[in-house]
């Protein structure tokens, strides 16, 4: 009798806690999603916006198509982004620059056209590379002889994170500009001039 009662408060607590644990497990999930979820529409929100910024520069109408992902508390370059690797500058599909005038980028001439947007980032310098074939998931189909101009840049590195991959595209004359890249403590950096 004494072993039954005993066994039976075991099964009790053993009940108890496995519905404690499944009580919090739910809790956790739903502040995960009240996280992830717009409160307006009730869907859930993007990890990886789609987003873009455009810009005129003299007559030039320069425009960057882009998913952006956030940090998460994640090591990202060297990390999630490993160097010394392809990097679409983005989440998903590559990342686009589109340009309606002519374009002098570190010496070398940029048609108008539409472009996919690529990098290698490093500790020290990054590659950036703009290529012929914009419209491709990732990096799946990216290939250096489509590239139309390679060059590297210094990033410069800061003490405060941002969350959400940004690029700007900024007027710094009539004819010239800068095209940077955020993310994370990385901000990339370079100039252009209209043709």
């Amino acid at each position: 009798m004494k072993q039954s009662i005993l066994f039976l408060c075991i099964l009790i607590l053993m009940s108890c806690k496995d519905a404690k644990k499944e009580v919090q497990d739910k809790t956790q999930q739903t502040e995960i999603e009240q996280k992830t979820t717009s409160p307006i529409t009730g869907k859930k929100k993007p990890l990886s916006p789609h987003s873009s910024t455009m810009a005129m520069i003299g007559d030039a109408h320069i425009h960057i198509d882009y998913s952006s992902p956030g940090v998460r508390d994640r090591i990202i370059f060297g990390g999630l982004v490993g160097y010394s690797k392809v990097w679409q500058a983005g989440a998903h599909n590559a990342t686009w620059i589109e340009t309606n005038k002519e374009l002098t980028i570190a010496g070398e001439v940029l048609p108008a056209g539409k472009y996919g947007f690529f990098t290698i980032p490093s500790k020290e310098d990054w590659t950036v590379m703009i290529n012929k074939n914009w419209e491709q998931h990732g990096k799946d189909e990216y290939d250096e002889k489509d590239d139309v101009i390679r060059f590297k840049v210094t990033p410069k590195i800061s003490e405060n994170i941002q969350e959400h991959l940004a690029y700007k595209v900024t007027k710094t004359s009539e004819n010239s500009g800068t095209i940077s890249m955020t993310w994370e403590k990385v901000h990339i950096e370079f100039p252009f001039t209209v043709n």
